[in-house]
């Protein structure tokens, strides 16, 4: 039998949601019927592929409250993200391009290679919970930024930023304000049209749906340059034939991601405190605990303990979490995040977080807290000895 460690990485991916895959399967040919036209066709094996992405569209456009033509397929939110910021900046004159201190890098480097084409990056700061720093934000927008991406919520701390009040500050400084949703969608309420947002990314394989498929939701009063030009596919901003099954898959995950949403965000808000309690009452410190936060992000550090060694342990024991690193084969950087919230570099070193999701169970977080004392004390012993 293979070693399935109990799985506390949501944030990173989810398991394909069996009524997605079940959903899929025609488009794979897996299934009765088979469905493998190509959507641009005009014959019915074509119509029957764009029904199916059409109404795949509206099911995503519905979750988050936008008009199924604002709904732009791509092949997942790192792509969305350079679509807009890539696809805006032709259409503006360069100028600052302004991206929170806490981007996930699909935001962050395609912001920097603006600046070949004139543009002058800016980054956001945020406070000691990880929240964008009014004082600063003010800054930003006294220099009339052009373009602006602050994420909805973070992927390592699971904070949530007032964008509806950033859109709303930014629109007047007359700038096109993103969001990245990714990890929002599916955790909290999102409403596009609430937001006041001129785009949004979404991504599906982040709630129960595939790899492969995500969307950028825009404003049709925005004009994009394509990345990938074409055949004129989603509006002429994505060309490509269109990978129906994946899309078909996003579809349903949306709608079933927002039906289940109220429900379990309460049941894993009580998890994710159980587990904030029980680490914090071990000495672990619990990164933005006073600020919004997704129900079910648990970003912690136990002073003294690699983050790297103790996700390792915690793998080996069972559990399946993720470090706060971003690593190369040479050098393990310390989360980007946390160095902006002003952790100390040996402090953020040591992050670990854990995600919790639709498969998460009460027993599988007492099971996670007695293991994690076990484990950190037989380090701490270990560091002793050798000290």
């Amino acid at each position: 039998m293979n070693f399935a460690p109990i799985y506390l990485d949501w944030n990173a991916t989810t398991p394909l949601d069996p009524a997605v895959r079940e959903a899929m399967l025609p488009w794979l040919g897996a299934a009765e019927p088979a469905r493998f036209g190509n959507a641009s066709s005009r014959h019915e094996y074509g119509r029957q592929a764009r029904a199916a992405v059409d109404e795949a569209r509206a099911r995503v456009a519905a979750a988050v409250g936008a008009h199924a033509t604002e709904v732009i397929f791509t092949s997942g939110g790192s792509e969305a993200n350079n679509l807009f910021l890539k696809g805006a900046a032709p259409n503006r004159e360069p100028g600052v391009v302004a991206v929170s201190a806490i981007e996930h890098p699909c935001v962050r480097e395609p912001a920097r290679q603006l600046r070949r084409a004139g543009w002058t990056l800016r980054e956001i700061a945020v406070d000691a919970q990880g929240v964008i720093d009014p004082a600063d934000w003010s800054a930003v927008l006294e220099a009339r930024p052009g373009l602006v991406s602050v994420m909805l919520a973070n992927n390592e701390t699971g904070v949530l930023q007032d964008v509806a009040a950033l859109a709303r500050a930014a629109r007047a400084a007359g700038a096109w304000f993103h969001t990245d949703a990714v990890q929002a969608l599916g955790k909290v309420a999102v409403d596009f049209r609430a937001l006041g947002v001129h785009a949004m990314t979404l991504s599906a394989h982040k709630i129960g749906g595939p790899l492969g498929a995500g969307a950028l939701v825009l404003d049709k009063r925005v004009e994009l340059a394509p990345l990938i030009a074409g055949g004129g596919q989603e509006r002429g901003l994505r060309s490509g034939t269109e990978n129906v099954a994946a899309i078909v898959g996003f579809g349903v995950a949306c709608e079933r991601a927002v039906a289940r949403r109220e429900g379990e965000g309460v049941r894993l808000a009580a998890l994710r405190d159980e587990l904030c309690a029980a680490l914090a009452g071990r000495g672990a410190r619990i990164f933005s605990a006073a600020a919004p936060r997704l129900p079910n992000t648990v970003f912690f550090a136990v002073e003294d303990i690699d983050g790297e060694t103790l996700v390792g342990r915690l793998d080996r024991a069972g559990f399946a979490c993720a470090s706060g690193s971003a690593c190369s084969s040479a050098n393990p950087e310390p989360s980007r995040t946390l160095l902006a919230m002003g952790v100390e570099r040996g402090l953020a070193r040591a992050a670990v977080r854990v995600s919790l999701g639709r498969d998460t169970r009460a027993d599988d977080v007492r099971s996670f807290i007695e293991t994690f004392v076990r484990v950190t004390d037989e380090l701490k012993n270990l560091a002793s000895i050798g000290a």
